[in-house]
């Protein structure tokens, strides 16, 4: 409070301590995730622009809906390899206070993009209520991803500034 009060911010935790980075670093897991990462982010936007298309003009119906499927095995594979990660990281699958809220928000994530695949296979949606339910999947999952981006871009600030000699900013 104190600090506060003076116009200086306490430092918040570093993401990693030195053992959970010797984790990640040596990790096969997190190559894995480096690489699904952007696969599943082009996979989204191929998809993105699929949907679209079809709500604009009707037209390509099953390569959205294939598309949206892709986008979703692509997600679980993701998050699978996420918990490896994790554990091995953080020691536990999910919710690591380093990633608690970005976990929580990937669960509404998993829900969505779940919701459509129920919604698809049981018939439960016609097709344009199918696409604005993976619009509103993929707008979870860029929030999520903005999350997950931010905090990787804080630790990879946060040991930039402990590599630099002190006084010096980074």
């Amino acid at each position: 409070m104190l600090a506060e009060t003076h116009g200086v911010t306490p430092e918040r935790p570093p993401l990693y301590t030195p053992l959970q980075r010797q984790r990640r670093d040596g990790s096969v897991w997190t190559l894995v995730q480096g690489v699904l990462a952007p696969v599943q982010f082009l996979v989204f936007l191929v998809s993105l622009a699929l949907v679209l298309r079809f709500l604009v003009t009707g037209e390509g119906e099953q390569a959205a809906t294939l598309s949206v499927v892709v986008k979703t095995l692509t997600l679980y594979t993701i998050m699978v390899t996420g918990c490896i990660w994790e554990k091995v990281v953080f020691g536990q699958y999910l919710f690591a206070p380093a990633f608690f809220w970005e976990d929580v928000f990937s669960m509404a994530v998993l829900a969505l993009h779940t919701a459509y695949l129920l919604a698809l296979f049981n018939g439960w949606l016609d097709a344009h209520g199918l696409m604005w339910l993976a619009l509103a999947a993929y707008a979870t999952y860029v929030v999520n991803a903005a999350q997950f981006l931010y905090k990787l871009r804080m630790a990879r600030l946060h040991g930039q500034a402990t590599l630099t000699p002190t006084g010096a900013t980074a």
